[in-house]
């Protein structure tokens, strides 16, 4: 289990005082193990987590299992390619996943009583693909100097995954700097979006009108539906998230910030705030519903952000515990919506999976009732931000921790 501090923590900046966050409940359920390698990977779906490994092993557990265990039960496991899964998505009665070997692979998921088993359906591109684009020179594009290769392949790691809201498309994106979608009905290649970016595409997010956003390792995220670049990060892109809703774009950055983007009413996007906060790259995120943001960083930390549907951000929670960058995270809603209740599962490279509790409500919580794990205060905000640490020495904590900063 995580260590259990009692602390919090918000951001603010001068102005108007946005109106108040509601306080966090929160818990860590669970220190799963079982990997040999790092979870490069999570997606909860069905009643179920998958997990993928830096190995190419993937994972499928039942959540009412994960109440019980401390170890990751195996009640569903296989190996697939060379090296790490990259990315998880999952829908009603499959997963598809995408790996270092270039490859995106489909599983069909068995959910009878007894016969939890992972059986793989296709490798992508298909056969079928594969045979058609050979026979013809103009599907062949030049990858490197001397050598080239069908458009319906990836050439280097697939890098993210994202399905379309009514799951008949697939989209893929990868270090080989191109987007590609897919038919799920047969998993024909559809299209292929060749120097998407100028360097490796390392995410990818959808919105609630399926415009197609990217994240890029050249500092850029693109927006294709609207034919825009958005540009406000100074490094590499590693996450993108769209909100429950499908109105706001969240991007991670190994600028150490998070991004908040919204329509700017003319038919683009524009940022709104930046969130500030981690000491190092931000690697991954989850958005959850009422304006709920997760992210997880190098920092060894995993932030719990939350907004007024507008410009402002306040964060709610520092939980630490991990002893290595935070991989991927995932948050699953795990009662009705009105009681804002989640799950967060988040991995690290050290190798574990960490599952989280947290409640909001509106009503107040004194700080005495707060409970969790290393979770950073910080109070009497104003301009400046004042720190807490595990001893209630200040002095570690840099000023302006937390500012927020609005475009």
């Amino acid at each position: 289990m995580w260590p259990s501090d009692h602390q919090t923590c918000t951001s603010s900046i001068d102005g108007p005082s946005p109106p108040s966050t509601p306080p966090l409940r929160h818990q860590c359920v669970a220190t799963l193990k079982g990997h040999t390698s790092y979870i490069s990977a999570l997606a909860v779906a069905g009643g179920h987590l998958f997990t993928g490994s830096s190995s190419g092993q993937i994972h499928r557990t039942s959540l009412n299992s994960l109440s019980h265990h401390q170890t990751l039960p195996d009640e569903a496991m296989t190996s697939a390619g060379d090296g790490a899964v990259k990315a998880l998505v999952a829908s009603s009665d499959k997963l598809i996943t995408a790996h270092q070997d270039h490859k995106i692979r489909v599983w069909r998921v068995d959910n009878t009583t007894g016969n939890r088993r992972i059986t793989q359906l296709a490798t992508l591109p298909t056969l079928s693909d594969r045979a058609i684009t050979l026979l013809l020179p103009r599907n062949h594009v030049r990858v490197r100097r001397h050598k080239t290769s069908t458009w319906v392949h990836h050439i280097d790691a697939v890098s993210a995954l994202a399905l379309s809201r009514d799951e008949r498309l697939l989209y893929s994106v990868s270090w080989d700097r191109t987007l590609k979608i897919w038919r799920t009905a047969d998993f024909k290649c559809l299209e292929s979006v060749a120097d998407a970016h100028d360097d490796a595409v390392n995410a990818i997010a959808l919105s609630g009108d399926g415009a197609i956003y990217t994240g890029s390792s050249d500092g850029k995220i693109k927006g294709y539906s609207l034919d825009a670049t958005l540009m406000k990060h100074k490094a590499g892109i590693n996450a993108l998230s769209m909100s429950a809703d499908g109105v706001v774009l969240y991007s991670g950055a190994s600028d150490a910030l998070i991004c908040s983007w919204k329509s700017d009413g003319s038919g683009g996007m524009a940022a709104v705030a930046a969130l500030r906060g981690h000491g190092k790259a931000v690697l991954c995120l989850a958005a959850a519903a009422d304006h709920v943001v997760c992210s997880g960083s190098a920092d060894q930390t995993v932030r719990v952000w939350r907004g007024n549907g507008k410009s402002s951000y306040e964060c709610l929670a520092i939980l630490e515990g991990h002893r290595g960058p935070i991989k991927c995270i995932t948050v699953h809603t795990c009662s009705h919506p009105s009681s804002n209740t989640c799950l967060l599962y988040s991995a690290a490279l050290d190798c574990d999976i960490k599952r989280q509790r947290y409640t909001y409500s509106a009503a107040h919580v004194p700080k005495s009732e707060l409970f969790g794990f290393n979770l950073k205060q910080v109070s009497n905000i104003s301009r400046d931000v004042a720190g807490i640490d595990a001893e209630g020495d200040a002095s570690e904590m840099p000023k302006k921790l937390l500012l927020c900063d609005w475009y």
